[in-house]
């Protein structure tokens, strides 16, 4: 019971934080876009894992779970697992440049309007793919 409502809360979580990035989007906040959509896909992949009784491991990339993992996952999601795996790799290769740069890149420099529009095109199939999966608490 503890695993599904973390996992409802999980995938909440990460649909409002889908409206967070389009507000940083239309504020042109390029890297915070890439780094809030890497967060996006992790609390949803995560909510997904739970719901499907894994419990997901303490990292920000779980592609290599979800693919090891994927007979526990519904049915109607197996051709799509490679998909959610690649875009959970993608951004998690993003995390803290996107958020702290580095000693030669600044991240609001680096990032461009193609980069947020990626990784936030990412963060939307990702929830959408495992919103139907993960039933809604009921505290909510």
């Amino acid at each position: 019971m503890r695993n599904r409502t973390l996992a409802a809360d999980y995938v909440r979580r990460a649909a409002a934080r889908l409206r967070a990035i389009d507000v940083l989007h239309e504020a042109g906040s390029w890297a915070d876009v890439v780094r809030e959509s890497q967060e996006v896909v992790e609390l949803a992949l995560k909510g997904l894992l739970r719901a499907a009784g894994v419990d997901p491991p303490r990292v920000h990339d779980v592609a290599d779970v979800l693919e090891a993992e994927r007979s526990r996952l519904p049915a109607s999601l197996a051709g799509e697992v490679n998909r959610l795996a690649a875009a959970s790799r993608a951004l998690r290769r993003d995390r803290e440049l996107a958020f702290y740069g580095a000693e030669d890149l600044t991240p609001s420099d680096f990032y461009r309007k193609s980069d947020a529009d990626e990784a936030r095109d990412a963060a939307r199939l990702v929830v959408e793919r495992v919103r139907p999966h993960v039933p809604a608490d009921a505290s909510h």
